[in-house]
């Protein structure tokens, strides 16, 4: 019979250590998950079962990844959630509070989080039961070696984890995405050290202060017997209700309202209509004009820095930019439910272009 590489530390009452990741599209948490199921299987000797959960793939929405590892005469025949973790990764704080992320931790369970917060604040802020809590400023990381926030995510996993060896990790990383993207390999590898050797520990016992919250299968407020005729959603880009703040990676588009010239090209290649635009006055002529981004719906992807034709917007790290002193949200998306029949159109859908209001 086989043995495994490494011990598992603790199992279930099946015999399986489980991990959950919790994120949202675009940090790489369903690659993560992938690269740990292969990492137990064929590096470490363990057998391993490894999935993920998610919707349309789109930037911004609810992503989990769920792995299994049990000793190599232990059968994995489960194929459902990780309700009880011993290994939960959190991709971005800020996670907490909108969907049930800490739902099944309990004093055995370790939890990684990308923050640049000490533990006391973290555990306040999602409302934790009891367990270890780890904390890893991977977005900082991740901009300091370019590379991405699921690599430095994960060198930090397996340092919490008491006993996944880093350098089977990096030899994952150089036999996949090594292969695949060679000119990413070193910055893979750099976010992996960063991770494994920055994280912040500390413990809480479960004291009182907050309840355990029992693991439930989350429903959405739309579903097959309410959703509007044809189960269509008719707001481009669910951008109603959908907070992508938590999707940035870093880096966002600074507005510099005194050079712009009100042209329409960001609002033209936003893919998420952040852009807000009111008539007024430029140069002495009526004109339609740039109130700047909502931040809470921008998800950092830059392409209206790359078309900018002045420089109005720039790309910054968000955390060393107040970009919310002057911050202007949309007041058409501003609701605080998904109710089709009071929402109305949405900004997109009311505007006119820039040429049509040319031609006037």
């Amino acid at each position: 019979m086989e043995t495994a590489k490494v011990k598992l530390p603790i199992t279930n009452e099946y015999g399986f250590y489980e991990i959950r990741l919790e994120s949202i599209g675009g940090l790489g948490a369903n690659l993560s998950g992938k690269i740990l199921g292969e990492l137990g299987a064929i590096y470490l000797g363990l057998n391993s079962s490894s999935f993920a959960s998610y919707g349309s793939e789109k930037r911004g929405t609810p992503v989990k990844a769920f792995i299994r590892w049990a000793d190599p005469s232990q059968e994995i025949r489960i194929n459902s959630p990780v309700e009880t973790p011993h290994l939960l990764g959190l991709f971005h704080e800020r996670l907490a509070g909108k969907i049930p992320v800490m739902q099944g931790v309990g004093p055995d369970t370790i939890v990684v989080v990308n923050t640049d917060e000490e533990p006391d604040v973290i555990r306040d802020r999602l409302k934790m039961h009891a367990g270890t809590l780890v904390c890893v400023d991977a977005l900082r990381f991740a901009i300091e070696a370019k590379t991405r926030v699921n690599m430095v995510m994960l060198g930090a996993m397996a340092k919490a984890s008491g006993f996944i060896p880093l350098e089977d990790l990096k030899e994952l990383v150089k036999d996949t995405l090594g292969k695949k993207y060679p000119a990413a390999l070193q910055s893979n590898l750099e976010g992996l050290e960063k991770g494994y050797n920055n994280i912040v520990v500390k413990k809480f016992e479960a004291d009182g202060k907050y309840p355990y919250q029992e693991y439930s299968e989350v429903k959405r407020e739309w579903g097959y017997d309410n959703a509007p005729i044809g189960g269509i959603n008719p707001h481009y880009g669910s951008t109603i209700n959908n907070d992508l703040s938590g999707s940035r990676e870093g880096y966002i588009p600074v507005f510099k309202k005194e050079a712009c010239i009100n042209c329409g090209m960001c609002d033209s290649t936003c893919p998420d209509m952040v852009y807000q635009f009111v008539p007024g006055e430029y140069k002495g002529k009526p004109s339609m004009i740039n109130l700047g981004p909502d931040y809470h719906h921008c998800k950092g992807c830059l392409r209206c820095v790359e078309v900018c034709p002045t420089d109005a917007l720039t790309a910054g790290i968000e955390r060393e930019v107040d970009i919310w002193k002057n911050h202007v949200r949309n007041q058409e998306l501003l609701v605080e439910k998904m109710e089709f029949e009071d929402v109305g159109p949405n900004s997109w859908m009311r505007s006119e272009s820039f040429t049509t209001n040319e031609l006037k």
